[in-house]
């Protein structure tokens, strides 16, 4: 009989005796977001990232229908290298479990996990958003809905570029999430250091985020996440010449092989590693260190 309570790892479960802070990890990038083998080598390079800015990292996957907070080395190694890893936004949470999956957690399943574990911040690389053609497809991210009701920050560099950035921020909010830029008013597009969206606020060192935090816990009116949006130098961003002609042959493609739904992201972020010949999976990994790194600070802040 499988358990389906939440297991939490021995790292984890000292932090929490312990009440140090803890930045939650998302799965998804070691099982479908990057190739192997940078998939494991980054994974623990993630981990190092926020223990040296003095949190403990709390990676949150399913292992044989088992949600864990706190995946060991070896689970890690069985996610980054199993081709049978579902991938789990939180309606996929208790299918899942109840067939015994290995399961790789979005943003919006790692949230969910990390708020009912305890943990206030989760370090990503963007988010999911509203799809381009969402008006007629209504494809649509289950992170934007998710994070309305999660009281978790969430550290990121905007949203996937690949999105329609616009009409993510528009449904941001009108579902009330909060967006802060980290150092900026403008809002980032992942792959590039700016999306072309004014933000109404911002905060410039990581007490000024977890005063936020603060603010919203004391007031009690407010269930939804803060974003803070983290965008990367300009001089580490995606040549943005390039990124518009990937961005271009990607979209093409998807209509081409008539993907859709929860496929498109992991095939447009493979199209964009082949096309940019890995410049792009460079960029990727710039940005999630460069997130775990601030989460951490701003865990510890709180």
């Amino acid at each position: 009989m499988i358990n389906h309570a939440i297991r939490f790892g021995a790292e984890f479960t000292a932090a929490l005796a312990s009440g140090a802070p803890v930045v939650a990890l998302e799965s998804t990038i070691i099982s479908h977001g990057l190739p192997r083998p940078s998939n494991l080598t980054v994974a623990k390079e993630i981990e190092a990232t926020v223990r040296a800015a003095g949190a403990v990292p709390a990676t949150i996957g399913m292992i044989g229908g088992e949600i864990v907070v706190g995946l060991s080395d070896e689970e890690i190694h069985h996610l980054a290298g199993s081709d049978d890893v579902v991938k789990l936004s939180v309606r996929d949470l208790a299918p899942a479990a109840a067939a015994g999956a290995d399961g790789a957690t979005t943003v919006a399943a790692t949230s969910a996990i990390a708020v009912a574990a305890g943990i206030a911040v989760f370090a990503t690389g963007g988010l999911g958003g509203v799809h381009r053609g969402a008006g007629t497809t209504f494809d649509e991210s289950a992170d934007l809905t998710a994070l309305s009701r999660l009281p978790i920050t969430v550290v990121c560099a905007g949203v996937k570029s690949i999105l329609d950035v616009g009409a993510t921020l528009e449904r941001l909010e009108t579902l009330g999430v909060s967006v802060v830029g980290y150092g900026t008013r403008r809002f980032p597009g992942f792959y590039l250091s700016d999306a072309g969206f004014d933000l109404d606020w911002s905060v410039d060192d990581p007490a000024a985020a977890a005063a936020v935090v603060r603010a919203s816990r004391a007031q009690g009116v407010h269930d939804g996440a803060l974003i803070v949006a983290n965008p990367l130098p300009v001089d580490e961003q995606l040549d943005p010449a390039l990124h518009d002609r990937v961005l271009g042959e990607g979209l093409a493609g998807l209509e081409r092989d008539n993907v859709s739904g929860k496929d498109v992201t992991p095939y447009l972020l493979s199209h964009f590693h082949a096309a940019t010949e890995g410049r792009s999976l460079d960029v990727n990994v710039r940005i999630i260190l460069r997130n775990a790194d601030l989460a951490a600070r701003i865990a510890a802040a709180l």
